[in-house]
C-alpha cells in the first residue's frame, strides 16, 4: 500500500465519520428545518474529502496532473455552490410551510378584513 493510498483511506474514513455524525444528528433532530440545517457536514467536507482522497490516489499512481487538479477544485466549488443555493430553497420552503407567524397573520387578516366562513357556508 503506497503513501498515497494510505492518505486516501484517512481522508475516506473521516468523511465517513462525518457522514455517519450527520445520520445519527438527523435521526435526532425535532423538525424538518433543523434537519435541512444539519446536511452541513456532508455537503461541506465529507464530499469534497471524497473528491481529494480520489485526487490524491491519482496523483500516487499518475503523478502530478494539472487538468485533474482543476477538475477537483472545480467539483468541491461546483458542490458548495450548488449544496449553498438549494438549502436555501429548502431551508426556506420549508420555513415557509412550517412556521407561522402569528402578528404577521393577525395584521394581513385585519388588512384584508377576512371574514370566517362557516361551514354550511362552503
Amino acid at each position: 500500500m503506497s503513501i498515497a493510498e494510505i492518505i486516501a483511506s484517512v481522508l475516506l474514513i473521516f468523511a465517513t465519520i462525518l457522514v455517519v455524525a450527520t445520520v445519527v444528528s438527523l435521526w435526532r433532530a425535532p423538525d424538518a428545518l433543523t434537519r435541512a440545517n444539519l446536511l452541513g457536514p456532508t455537503v461541506g467536507l465529507a464530499v469534497p474529502l471524497i473528491i481529494v482522497a480520489k485526487l490524491v490516489v491519482d496523483f500516487g499512481r499518475d503523478g502530478f496532473s494539472l487538468w485533474q487538479l482543476i477538475q477537483a477544485l472545480i467539483a468541491c466549488f461546483g458542490v458548495w455552490i450548488i449544496a449553498s443555493v438549494g438549502s436555501y430553497y429548502l431551508g426556506r420552503s420549508i420555513y415557509g410551510v412550517t412556521v407561522t407567524d402569528v402578528k404577521h397573520a393577525k395584521r394581513t387578516h385585519q388588512a384584508a378584513q377576512t371574514v370566517q366562513a362557516e361551514k354550511d357556508d362552503i
